[in-house]
């Protein structure tokens, strides 16, 4: 027996591409529950890159998949850090070349990313009761655009990263601005801002 084919056309002048959607459900308000705004990387997936990378290939790699922010990984799943926008345009590349006399060309992701170990995260865990309201108000406590979501480790296995808060998408989805300042995280940082 023979298969039956499906109808095929030409295209017609004027057509377009399909341009992504987020899916906007319930409206987000700062009573919404907090994993409201958490991107679950379950469900979408990390944007990485090499901490031997270049900081121009960083940027390109933010524009390229619509991110501020890049998961630092070395060897997959393991994960060495984060680079964010603010990263790459911030005093972090500026200090590194006045201290090494480099050109902003040479230095790499691994020179301005922020170490795992500098990071804050909240548990997923206690994200179970929590509001937008109260994400916000802990973005803004530790003076941070992003903040990591951990689950704990299962059957002998370490911790994971299971989502990530973004000051641009909370904003996006409440539909207004949230103030956010950023702090300092080392010494070096709290110096050049005290110079300035």
């Amino acid at each position: 027996m023979k298969s039956a084919i499906l109808p095929t056309f030409r295209f017609p002048q004027g057509t377009c591409i399909a341009q992504a959607q987020p899916h906007m459900g319930v409206p987000v308000t700062l009573s919404s529950p907090g994993r409201a705004v958490m991107t679950d990387l379950t469900h979408v997936r990390a944007a990485t890159i090499a901490p031997d990378m270049g900081l121009n290939e960083a940027r390109q790699t933010m524009i390229h998949q619509g991110v501020r922010l890049l998961f630092v990984v070395s060897e997959i799943p393991w994960m060495d850090g984060l680079i964010t926008s603010t990263d790459l345009e911030g005093e972090r590349p500026m200090q590194v070349i006045n201290q090494r006399g480099v050109r902003y060309e040479d230095l790499t992701v691994a020179d301005v990313m922020s170490p795992l170990g500098q990071l804050d995260a909240i548990d997923l865990d206690d994200l179970a009761h929590a509001t937008v309201g109260k994400v916000v108000a802990t973005l803004k406590h530790v003076g941070r655009r992003h903040m990591l979501v951990v689950q704990k480790g299962e059957n002998g296995q370490g911790p994971r990263v299971r989502g990530v808060f973004s000051q641009t998408q909370i904003e996006r989805q409440l539909g207004k601005p949230i103030d956010v300042i950023e702090t300092a995280s080392n010494f070096a940082e709290i110096r050049v801002s005290l110079a300035a």
